[in-house]
This record gives structure tokens, C-alpha cells and sequence, in this order.
């Protein structure tokens, strides 16, 4: 009775909502004009043309959908009569579904948690099975969904103390929400122990490791790769620039690593900057930060050779990867703040000696991992923006100055991704367990891809 009180009040209050989440995208899209694109598909207006009765995968943004890539590609081999739909909330994240994918799976935004809104979502897809990732909970979407009887999976599951705290003031409601799951699978048994406590039934949990080790290079980084690289070469009689890639950053993370970088010109005036923020809507804004600092500037949208330019501005969407496999040392972005940091396992895939800020809290166990195995640099406590450029000034001349060190600390990073590969077949092997898979001969489909 409580959570049918609770789910009520809440289906109530996301209705009076409605408005103000329409304005809220709206004031976005003033200086990103894509969160005003196919703005019927998050009241659940997907097009008529989309095939139903197959599986709906949401990946809110740009660093899920990079980790389920191997999920879904196993899907698509496993499930090949079966529509595949991914949904996501960003439009970093449609265009990173669309770049991956290429219209072998159909894409819309996940409409908002609003009764109407996904009554109607439901009924244009009528999907078997819905798989959402991590701490994805929508308690009016899941509850209609158990009540259709359509399957139900949450995947990677990652809850947080904090969000453990806050979501125990919710308990009534999210307590049932999260046993209408038919199955709950963790990063790691933390991550277990942080469901069970929030009132999941052990019955229902497992622990399949993490998706976001489960990443590969594919032939599209390799190309995006080359093409880049031939925007590096400026002159063949000059040996190649250093590159230190500072990636998805937010506010705050350039003014460190431009602060670290005028101060480690003097002695390494070849060094080159990349900066990669998060946001495109950043883009503009971070250009003037560099021109601020009286520094020489080039924009990946510009499509220019680098020649003597101090800073390489990648405004640009889904080259993250291919500027990963061209870096030297690299730092994650969002770990100087509040933020929790962003995959720091996507430059370990390529080698490359990371440092990352004081607060990872987003990558817990991972960084656990890497640290263990000598593989990442991490800052120290939170500091006033000058400590931690210094911070970061020392920490990359020394490893300019040892070669060695940062080949160890990339040997040692892919080392961990290496050893921690396995996440999807676990989870496709319980989509398979949920949805089991109809041939039309005696043979089974492969499990995972064989090919």
C-alpha cells in the first residue's frame, strides 16, 4: 500500500512537472540547438516505421553507450530477427548510437518518466525485454513495464554511498521498484552490497563484473586515427610533438591544466595541448579561456594542420578514442570537482600513463584496481586550483623525463583492462536466461561472437 501511495504521488508530481522540463531543454538547446531535435520522442513519440516486440537498451549518455558496444554487438548476433532499440538522453550520446552502429539498431531519446509519456512509448514499441544500465531507476516506467509483464534487466549496476543515502529517503518507492527487476547485475560486490541495502532480494542480484572493461579498438577508431594524425604532421624534418591530452573536461578543469601547461612551456616548449570538453556546448568557451592565456590556438572543427600552435581544441564529437591512440600522457577531465571523474580505462586500452585529480568517486572499484597494479597517478587531496596545477606540473615533467615510467604505467593500465574482460557474455548469458533464443533449426545461435 505504501508504495502504491508513493508511486502515485510521484507519477502526480513528474506530471506537474511536465512544463518545466520541457523549458529546462529548451533553455538548452539556446546554445545546443539538438536537444531541441525530435523533441516528440521524449514525450514517447517514437516514428511509426520502428519495428516492435524486440529489446530496448538505454545508454543515457556518450560513456555508456561506449560501454555497451561489446554488449550490443552481441545482442545483434544473438537476437538477429529481433529489433534492437537504444535509447539514450543526450545528444552526445544519439550520436555517439549512430556513429557505432549505423543504423543496424533503432534510436530515440527515452521519453520523460511521465505516465502518459511512456504509456505511449510502450505502445509504439511493445518491446519483450527493456535493459537499463547502471542507477537508470524510473520507477513509473519500470512499474508499467513489470505490470506488461515485459522483462526487465538492469545492468552494470553502480549505486554510490551517496546516492544510497539519498535514495533510502525514498525507500517506499524505490525499494519495490528495484524487486520488479527480474534481474539486478553489479559492477562489483560494493555495488551488491549498496542494492541489497536499499532493499533489492538477494534472490535477484549478482555480481558480472563491469561493462566498462569490455571496451576494443574498432575499425572506425583506427580510421578516425589516421585521420587525425595526418593533422599532426606539419613538417616531416621536425621530430614529433609531445601530446598531453586533457580530456572531458567541465568548468573549472581547463583553468588547472592551462595554468600547468604555461608553466611547463619553458622547459618543454614543443609540448602540445589537447583539450576534449564534455560538453559541445563548452566549445566556445573554452577557446576564449585559451586565447585569454595569450595562447596559440587550433580547432579540430577548423580542420588545420597543427604547426607551431600551442593548444588543439577538439571541438569536435567521437574522436575521443582516435585522440587517446595519438597522446602521450593523458589526464581525465571531471576529476578536480564535484563531478567524480570520467572512464579512465579507455586511454588504459591504448597504453597510455594517466593522471587523474583528487575525486574519482565514480570509478571506485577501478581505480582501485589501478591502483594496486602501479597503473594511474592520482593527485592528492582537494586543493585550491594552483596547488593542483602544480600538482599536475610536477607530475608530468617527471614522467617527460622517464620514458620508461610512463611505459610501465601504460603496460601496467591495459594489464587491468585486460584481465577484467568478461562483463558481457555474464550479461548476455542472463538475456538469454530471461528472452531464450528461438531458432528455427535444432542448433543454437552462438553466444557472443564467434565470428
Amino acid at each position: 500500500m505504501r508504495y502504491v501511495l508513493a508511486l502515485f504521488i510521484y507519477r502526480v508530481i513528474f506530471l506537474l512537472l511536465t512544463p518545466i522540463f520541457l523549458l529546462v531543454l529548451l533553455i538548452r538547446s539556446l546554445n545546443h540547438p539538438e536537444y531541441r531535435h525530435r523533441l516528440v520522442e521524449r514525450l514517447g513519440f517514437f516514428p511509426k516505421s520502428y519495428k516492435q516486440g524486440g529489446i530496448v537498451v538505454h545508454a543515457a549518455s556518450v560513456g555508456e553507450v561506449i560501454a555497451l558496444k561489446s554488449f550490443i554487438e552481441k545482442l545483434l548476433i544473438n537476437y538477429p530477427d529481433l529489433p534492437i532499440t537504444i535509447t539514450s538522453f543526450t545528444p552526445t550520446g544519439s550520436a555517439q548510437i549512430t556513429k557505432l552502429f549505423d543504423g543496424r539498431v533503432q534510436h530515440g531519446y527515452l521519453p520523460l518518466d511521465i505516465f502518459p509519456c511512456t504509456t505511449l512509448f510502450l505502445h509504439r514499441l511493445k518491446p519483450k525485454m527493456i535493459i537499463f544500465m547502471e542507477t537508470e531507476l524510473w520507477p513509473n516506467l519500470i512499474a508499467q513495464c513489470a505490470q506488461q509483464q515485459i522483462e526487465l534487466l538492469l545492468i552494470n549496476g553502480r549505486l554510490s554511498k551517496k546516492s544510497l543515502t539519498s535514495y533510502q529517503k525514498l525507500s517506499a518507492l524505490m525499494a519495490p521498484c528495484l524487486n520488479r527487476f527480474d534481474k539486478i547485475l553489479t559492477q562489483s560486490e560494493e555495488n551488491l552490497t549498496h542494492f541489497l541495502q536499499l532493499g533489492a532480494h538477494e534472490s535477484r542480484c549478482e555480481n558480472s563484473g563491469n561493462l566498462k572493461f569490455d571496451i576494443s579498438v574498432n575499425e572506425q577508431v583506427i580510421n578516425k586515427k589516421a585521420e587525425l594524425a595526418k593533422l599532426l604532421v606539419a613538417d616531416d624534418n621536425q621530430p614529433k610533438r609531445t601530446v598531453w591530452l586533457v580530456a572531458s573536461t567541465h568548468e573549472g578543469d581547463e583553468a588547472i591544466a592551462l595554468a600547468a601547461f604555461k608553466a611547463l612551456l619553458p622547459q618543454h616548449p614543443s609540448l602540445l595541448l589537447v583539450l576534449v570538453p564534455r560538453h559541445p556546448e563548452r566549445f566556445e568557451h573554452v577557446a576564449n579561456l585559451c586565447l585569454e592565456q595569450q595562447l596559440t590556438l587550433a580547432k579540430r572543427s577548423n580542420n588545420t594542420i597543427i604547426n607551431d600552435e600551442q593548444v588543439w581544441l577538439l571541438d569536435s564529437l567521437g574522436e575521443l578514442m582516435a585522440a587517446f591512440a595519438l597522446s602521450d600522457i593523458v589526464t581525465m577531465g571531471g576529476s578536480f570537482s564535484e563531478i567524480g571523474g570520467h572512464n579512465p580505462l579507455e586511454p588504459a586500452l591504448f597504453n597510455k600513463p594517466v593522471i587523474v585529480g583528487h575525486n574519482m568517486s565514480n570509478f571506485n572499484e577501478i581505480m582501485q584496481q589501478l591502483r594496486q597494479e602501479n597503473a594511474i597517478i592520482e593527485l592528492t587531496n582537494n586543493t585550491p586550483t594552483n596547488e593542483s596545477s602544480t600538482q599536475l606540473v610536477n607530475e608530468i615533467s617527471a614522467l617527460l623525463e622517464q620514458p620508461k615510467r610512463q611505459q610501465m604505467l601504460g603496460e601496467n593500465a591495459l594489464k587491468v583492462v585486460l584481465q577484467n574482460q568478461g562483463a558481457s557474455e555474464k550479461t548476455l548469458a542472463q538475456v538469454i536466461k530471461l528472452l531464450p533464443i528461438i531458432t528455427s533449426n535444432s542448433d543454437t545461435m552462438p553466444l557472443g561472437d564467434n565470428s
